[in-house]
């Protein structure tokens, strides 16, 4: 009976101090990617009604060659969670683990890859995603470093 409740009082700070989806802010904007042809962005809305919307475009050679649809959600059951849908493939949900003011970590860890998809402000115009996985004890990761711009330009890139 101690171990229950000893185990519900170092629980209970983690159970009441849930994220604030609003605290994700810093994400709002465009964002071009660096090193990538113009019209590589990645574009998130400001939080408003227990969500934030993204999208993500990577151009190559004059043609969209990859996208994803991006939702950051505040759930039901109280998690927020990234929702994500690349490419026209089946939508992955990941639940946010942990949260500062400038890094948001999201996992599922019974996804394929990623695993877990990170965001982190470097500067108010410098954000990095990462996504990253574990295969036989060894991490794969990739990073996606990318500038704040211009929302809605011709050229994403100025």
């Amino acid at each position: 009976m101690i171990r229950k409740l000893a185990g519900l009082f170092l629980l209970t700070p983690f159970l009441s101090a849930r994220a604030d989806i609003a605290d994700l802010r810093w994400m709002a904007g465009c964002w071009s990617q660096d090193g990538r042809e113009s019209g590589s962005v990645e574009q998130w809305t400001a939080p408003a009604g227990g969500t934030i919307l993204g999208m993500s475009r990577i151009v190559s050679g004059g043609k969209t060659v990859a996208f994803e649809f991006l939702r950051i959600v505040e759930e039901e059951d109280g998690w927020i969670r990234l929702v994500a849908s690349p490419s026209g493939q089946e939508t992955a949900r990941f639940k946010l683990v942990s949260m500062s003011t400038n890094e948001v970590i999201f996992e599922n860890p019974d996804h394929d890859f990623p695993q877990r998809i990170i965001y982190r402000l470097d500067s108010d115009s410098n954000l990095v995603g990462r996504i990253e996985r574990e295969v036989n004890g060894t991490e794969r990761t990739a990073d996606f470093p990318m500038t704040r711009t211009k929302c809605g330009s011709e050229d994403e890139s100025e």
